[in-house]
C-alpha cells in the first residue's frame, strides 16, 4: 500500500546503471514526450557538470500499471513497451539529458542531421585551471567532427588528430568497456609518473563514470491527474504535460504491416484536423477542451465505455477503438460546430465564445445529426450566454444541456423556460476576456456584423481581426480621456461595453481621444445611421452631433438607449419565449412580456 510516505521516493544511479536499464528496455518514452532538441553546446555543458560533479537535475520516472505506448527513439534506439509486466517505468521528465548521456556515450543519429557522429572524446590534455573554470570545457570535450583533419586537409585540427592518434584524445565509451588499455596506452607512451596530469585526468573521468549518480524521482501509486500536475510543477522551463498527452499515449497504436494493422496517433490526428478547418480562428482550439468534445461523443455513442465525465479521471478511460469507431463523425460534427460559431453567429474566434462547455454541447448536438434546427440552435446560445443565472458552469449542467439539445435531435419539439435578464448587469458591464456576459455582448455585437464607418459597406470583423492581440480592437464611443477632461461621467459609465463598438484600427486611432460630436460629422454621409445600427448604437447621438450640443447626463442617455437596443435585439432572437427583464439598478422598474 501506497501512502504519503513512500509514493515519491528518491533515488540514484551511477551513469553506466541508468544507461544500462535504459538499453536493456526498462524504461519507457511515452509518446507525449516532447521531441528534443539535441545542439553540441548544450550536450559540452551536461559533460562540464559531471565532470565537476555538479548535480543535474533529477530524472521523474513515473511506476505505474498503466500501459502507455510508447514510440520514442533515442540516437536511432527505439524504447518501446512490447512487452507485457505488472509495472511500466515511464521517463516523464528527463529525456534531454537522457538523449544527451546516451548518444554521447553509445553514439546514434541525430534528427535533421543524420551524417553527425555524436559520440563524445575527452582531450587529456586539457587540464582545469581553478574551480571556477568556464571555457576550458569546450576544448576539453570534442566531438569528431572536431578531432578529424580529413587526411590533412582541415589545418586547424592537425594538432587535434596527432593527440587522438596518441591516445591522448578518447572515446568515452572507452571508459565503460576499454579503460585498463586507456591506462596501458598512456603508460606505453612514457607517462608513467602516478600524478602525471594526464594520468590525473583519466582516473578522474573513470571516477565519474564509478562515482557519479544520477539523481532519480520516483513515482508510485499515483493517478494520471495528479502526475500531469507534478510534471507541470518540476518542469517549469518547459510545456505542461496534460491529459490530452496521456490520452495520446495510452491510444497510440503501432501500424503492423504483417499483420495488416494500421496505425492510430491521435495526436496526428488532430493536427490534421487543425489544419484543415476552414476558418483560421478555431484552429488553435485547446488540447484538452478537444478531447472533452471527443469523450462526450465517445459516451454518446458508447455509454458503457466508462466515459462517466469530463474530468481527467475519466477521460483517462478514452480507448483507440471508440476513437476510432466515432472519428468520422466527430469531424464532421466539430467543423460544423466551428462554422456555426463563424458563418451562422459571425463569431471570428474562440475569445468570444461565452461558455467553453458550448463547443461540447454543440458538438453533442450536430453529433450525426443531418437536419440541425438552426432556429433553435440560434435561441439555445442566445438563451444560455445572455440568461440572468450562470446556468453552464459544471458538469452537472453540461449533461443537463446535452440531454436537452439531444431530446430536440431526437423529436424535433423544444422549450425554453421563461427568459431573466438583469437591465443593471447589462448596463455595468465591462469588457473582460473571461467574463461570460462580456463575452455574451461582444457576440451579439459581432453578430449584427458591424459595419466600418468610413466605409460602409465593408465589415468591420474579419477571419483575422482576432489575431493581432488578445485584447479586440475596442473602440470607446465616448473616448475615456474626453469623458473625464468634461467631467460628463463616471468611470463605470466611461468603462461600460454599452459604450464600446468593434471599430477598424484605422478608423480607432483617426478618432482617438475627440468629442463625438466632433468626430461623427467626418463619418455623416448617408447611410452612417444604418451603420450605427449594425453596431446597436442608438443613432441619437448623431442628432447631438447634427445639433451641435449635448444634453446633460449625455453618457446616461446614451448607455439607456443602447441597452434597449440590445434587449430588443435579444427579444427578437428569443422570439416565442417568455422574456422578463428586471432592474435590480431600479427595483421598481420590472417589465414582463
Amino acid at each position: 500500500m501506497f501512502t504519503y510516505t513512500n509514493r515519491i521516493k528518491p533515488d540514484d544511479n551511477s551513469i553506466v546503471d541508468y544507461l544500462k536499464n535504459l538499453l536493456d528496455k526498462k524504461y519507457q518514452i511515452p509518446t507525449f514526450q516532447r521531441d528534443v532538441v539535441w545542439e553540441k553546446e548544450n550536450v559540452k555543458k551536461l559533460w562540464d557538470s559531471i565532470y565537476k560533479f555538479y548535480p543535474l537535475g533529477s530524472i521523474l520516472i513515473w511506476k505505474t500499471s498503466t500501459k502507455l505506448e510508447s514510440h520514442r527513439e533515442i540516437g536511432g534506439i527505439e524504447f518501446a513497451s512490447n512487452f507485457n509486466t505488472n509495472e511500466y517505468q515511464y521517463i516523464l521528465d528527463g529525456q534531454q539529458r537522457t538523449t544527451a548521456l546516451l548518444t554521447s556515450i553509445y553514439g546514434g543519429k541525430i534528427a535533421d542531421n543524420e551524417n553527425f557522429d555524436p559520440k563524445l572524446y575527452i582531450d587529456l590534455t586539457v587540464e582545469l585551471t581553478d574551480i571556477t573554470d568556464d571555457t576550458s570545457y569546450t576544448k576539453r570535450f570534442l566531438f569528431w567532427d572536431e578531432i578529424d583533419d580529413r587526411n590533412g586537409q582541415l589545418k586547424a585540427n592537425s594538432g587535434k588528430i596527432k593527440r587522438y592518434q596518441e591516445k591522448l584524445i578518447v572515446s568515452l565509451i572507452d571508459f565503460i568497456t576499454n579503460y585498463g588499455e586507456l591506462e596501458r596506452n598512456l603508460y606505453q607512451s612514457g607517462y608513467t609518473d602516478f600524478e602525471h596530469p594526464y594520468l590525473q585526468q583519466l582516473r578522474r573521468i573513470r571516477d565519474v563514470f564509478a562515482y557519479y549518480k544520477i539523481s532519480l524521482i520516483e513515482l508510485r501509486g499515483i493517478e494520471v491527474a495528479e502526475v500531469c500536475q507534478i510534471f507541470e510543477r518540476i518542469n517549469q522551463a518547459g510545456k505542461p504535460l496534460n491529459i490530452f498527452d496521456i490520452v495520446v499515449a495510452k491510444t497510440f497504436r503501432p501500424e503492423d504491416k504483417i499483420n495488416n494493422i494500421s496505425g492510430f496517433y491521435l495526436r496526428e490526428l488532430v493536427k490534421n484536423f487543425q489544419a484543415n478547418i476552414p476558418s483560421t480562428q478555431y484552429k488553435d482550439i485547446d488540447s484538452l477542451t478537444l478531447l472533452q468534445m471527443l469523450a462526450v461523443v465517445v459516451k454518446l455513442e458508447f455509454p458503457d465505455a466508462g466515459i462517466q465525465n469530463i474530468t481527467d479521471k475519466y477521460l483517462n478511460n478514452l480507448k483507440t477503438e471508440h476513437i476510432e469507431a466515432v472519428w468520422s463523425d466527430f469531424k464532421t460534427a466539430i467543423a460544423k460546430t466551428f462554422k456555426f460559431f463563424d458563418n451562422s453567429l459571425h463569431i471570428k474566434g474562440p475569445k468570444l465564445i461565452p461558455y467553453r462547455y458550448l463547443y461540447l454541447t454543440i458538438t453533442a448536438y450536430f453529433y450525426r445529426n443531418h437536419k440541425p434546427d438552426y432556429s433553435f440552435l440560434n435561441k439555445y446560445f442566445w438563451y444560455y450566454s445572455f440568461h440572468n443565472a450562470d446556468l453552464l458552469t459544471n458538469t452537472t449542467h453540461l449533461w443537463e444541456h446535452i440531454d436537452f439539445v439531444n431530446q430536440q435531435k431526437a423529436n424535433s419539439t423544444y422549450s425554453f423556460n421563461k427568459f431573466d435578464i438583469d437591465k443593471n448587469s447589462i448596463r455595468k458591464s465591462f469588457y473582460s476576456s473571461r467574463g461570460r456576459l462580456s463575452r455574451a455582448i461582444l457576440s451579439l455585437y459581432a453578430n449584427h456584423k458591424p459595419q466600418d464607418w468610413a466605409k460602409p459597406h465593408n465589415d468591420v470583423l474579419s477571419d483575422v481581426y482576432y489575431l493581432f492581440t488578445d485584447k479586440p480592437n475596442l473602440h470607446h464611443i465616448f473616448p475615456v480621456n474626453f469623458i473625464k477632461q468634461s467631467g460628463i461621467a463616471s468611470q463605470i459609465e466611461s468603462d461600460s461595453l454599452m459604450n464600446i463598438a468593434y471599430l477598424s484600427q484605422i478608423t480607432n486611432l483617426k478618432i482617438s481621444d475627440k468629442n463625438p460630436l466632433d468626430y461623427l460629422k467626418e463619418y455623416d454621409e448617408p447611410g452612417l445611421e444604418a451603420v450605427l445600427r449594425s453596431h446597436l448604437i442608438p443613432t441619437i447621438i448623431l442628432e447631438w452631433s447634427r445639433g451641435d450640443a449635448l444634453p446633460e447626463h449625455a453618457l446616461s442617455i446614451f448607455i439607456e438607449e443602447r441597452v434597449n437596443l440590445l434587449l430588443e435585439a435579444l427579444r427578437l432572437k428569443l422570439e416565442g419565449i417568455e422574456f422578463n427583464v428586471f432592474d435590480m439598478g431600479d427595483r421598481t422598474d420590472n417589465i414582463s412580456s
